[in-house]
C-alpha cells in the first residue's frame, strides 16, 4: 500500500480497527506491574513532554493540568515545553533514563520509536469507541503495524491564510483565491499595486517546517513521496513542478526573500505585520492572527483548505501528533489516565481555537463549532484528504537529505530536478541501509 495518501482525516478508524486484531506487537510490551498506584488509586508525578509551538499554549496546558487536579489529586503533572525542532532529539536522549513519561511525538516518528522499543505499545488500553469515534487522521499518528504506539493529541494539517483587506485594496475577490495559480495571480496583483513587496510568506527553513510545505505543494502537484514498493519517488514530474513553482516564486519576488530562513512562528510574525498577505501555517495561526494584542490585522484574515493544483487535488498534510507513554516510565498507568483526560471532548472541545479536537462528533456540534467557526469550516475541506510524509523507521535521515536539497534549489546552488535527484537517490540509499 501506498503509505503517501490517505483519505481518512475526517472518518474514524474502522481499518485501523479491523488492523488491530492480526497484527504483530510494536514497541515495547506494557509493564507487568502496576506502578504508582496504592490501593487501586494512583498517585504520584507524571513528567510530560510537550511542544512549543502550535496548538495548546503553556497557559491552555496550565488550565488543563488545574481541571485535572479537581479530580485526580494525587497525580502531579510536570510539564517541559521545548521548541518543535528540540522535540525529536529530545525525546530520544531522554527516553534510557525514563526522564519522561509520555512524550508528544509527530506522525513521521512512531516506526523509529516502535522499532527501538521507545514507546509502550498499549492496545490493550484503547476504547474500542476511539477506533470508530475519533478522526482517522489523528488515529494515524497513534498508529504503527496496526497496533496503537500512542492516542491521538489532534488531527492537524497546514491552513491558507489570507489578508482580506490587502485583496479587497488590489480588487482581488475573497472566492477567487481557490487554486494556486489564482494565488499568484492575487499577489502579483497586490504587489503591483504596492500594498505589499512581497505577498507572500513561507517556512522554508531547512527544517522538518520546509518539508510540510513541499508536502502540501507535492500533493496539489498529483505527486506523492513514495510507489507502491515504499521507494521514494518525489524527482517525478510532479516533483520538479513542485519545486520549481517554489523556486520561481522566490525568483519573481511574489514570495517573501526571507522564506528560506523562516520556520512557522516566522510566517506568523510576517502576516500579523501586514507585511504579507498569504500564508500557510498550523490551525492555531487563526488564533494569533487575531490577537489584538500582537497582530495588526486582526479581524481582517480569512482562512481557508490549501487552495489546490495543476491536479485539482488539495490535500493537507497530515501534521497530527500523538501522545506515547516511555518505555521508562515510571508511572505508566497514572500516566494513561492522563492521557485519556486530555484526549477526551470534555476537554478538547473548549480549546477549539487552538487545536481542533479529535472527535468527529465535535465537527457537527453547533456549540463546538461556533467556538472557531472559520476554521472549523476550513478543516472540513482540509481534512477530507491527506498527503503522508513517508512512515520510514529512519525518517528524520530522509527528512534531513530532503531539507539540503531543497536549500539547494532555493538559493540557485542546483536546479529542481538535479536536487530532487540527489535527495531520492541519497534517501533510498539510507532507507536500504
Amino acid at each position: 500500500m501506498n503509505l503517501s495518501r490517505r483519505t481518512v482525516l475526517l472518518t474514524g478508524g474502522a481499518l485501523a480497527a479491523a488492523a488491530v486484531a492480526g497484527c504483530s506487537v510494536t514497541g515495547a510490551p506494557a509493564p507487568a506491574a502496576t506502578t504508582g498506584s496504592t490501593g487501586g488509586k494512583l498517585s504520584g508525578t507524571v513528567n510530560i513532554l510537550l511542544m512549543k509551538q502550535a496548538g495548546w499554549t503553556e497557559d491552555d496546558w496550565a488550565g488543563v493540568i488545574t481541571k485535572f487536579n479537581q479530580t485526580n489529586p494525587d497525580i502531579t503533572i510536570n510539564p517541559t515545553f521545548v521548541a518543535y525542532e528540540a522535540l525529536h532529539d529530545k525525546i530520544v536522549a531522554a527516553a534510557a533514563a525514563g526522564t519522561f513519561d509520555i512524550v508528544l511525538m509527530d506522525v513521521i516518528w512512531p516506526p523509529e520509536f516502535a522499532e527501538k522499543k521507545m514507546i509502550l505499545d498499549v492496545t490493550d488500553r484503547v476504547p474500542a469507541n476511539w477506533k470508530t469515534e475519533m478522526l482517522g487522521g489523528a488515529l494515524q499518528a497513534a498508529e504503527y503495524k496496526g497496533r496503537f504506539v500512542g492516542a491521538p493529541q489532534v488531527p492537524s494539517t497546514k491552513l491558507f491564510f489570507y489578508n482580506k483587506d490587502l485583496m479587497s485594496k488590489a480588487g482581488v475577490d475573497e472566492s477567487s483565491i481557490d487554486s494556486w495559480d489564482a494565488v499568484m495571480t492575487a499577489a502579483k496583483a497586490i504587489k503591483d499595486k504596492g500594498l505589499s513587496k512581497h505577498p507572500i510568506a513561507w517556512s522554508w527553513a531547512q527544517a522538518e517546517a520546509v518539508i510540510c510545505d513541499f508536502a502540501q505543494l507535492l500533493g496539489a502537484y498529483g505527486g506523492t513521496f513514495t510507489d507502491d514498493a515504499g521507494k521514494l519517488n518525489f524527482n517525478n514530474d510532479a516533483g520538479q513542478q513542485t519545486l520549481q513553482f517554489m523556486v520561481d516564486s522566490l525568483k519573481s519576488g511574489i514570495s517573501h526573500p526571507g522564506s528560506p530562513t523562516f520556520l512557522e512562528d516566522d510566517v506568523i510574525k510576517a502576516l500579523q505585520s501586514g507585511e504579507v498577505a498569504f500564508g500557510l501555517n498550523w490551525e492555531s495561526t487563526f488564533r494569533d492572527l487575531n490577537d489584538t494584542k500582537a497582530s495588526k490585522v486582526a479581524g481582517k484574515m480569512g482562512v481557508s483548505a490549501t487552495p489546490t493544483g495543476p491536479s485539482g487535488k488539495r490535500p493537507g498534510v497530515n501534521g497530527a501528533m500523538a501522545y506515547a507513554i516511555s518505555a521508562g516510565s515510571k508511572n505508566p498507568d497514572a500516566a494513561w489516565k492522563v492521557i485519556e483526560f486530555v484526549t477526551s471532548r470534555e476537554v478538547q472541545d473548549p480549546l477549539a481555537k487552538s487545536s481542533m479536537p479529535n472527535w468527529i462528533a465535535s465537527f457537527s456540534d453547533p456549540n463546538v463549532v461556533k467556538i472557531n467557526p472559520e476554521v472549523f469550516a476550513a478543516c472540513k475541506v482540509a481534512y477530507a484528504d491527506s498527503i503522508l510524509r513517508p512512515q520510514v523507521v529512519n525518517y528524520n535521515k530522509v527528512s534531513a537529505i530532503l531539507q539540503v536539497e531543497i536549500q539547494n534549489a532555493l538559493l540557485g546552488s542546483k536546479t529542481a530536478k538535479a536536487a530532487l535527484d540527489d535527495a531520492v537517490n541519497q534517501g533510498n540509499d539510507a532507507l536500504a541501509g
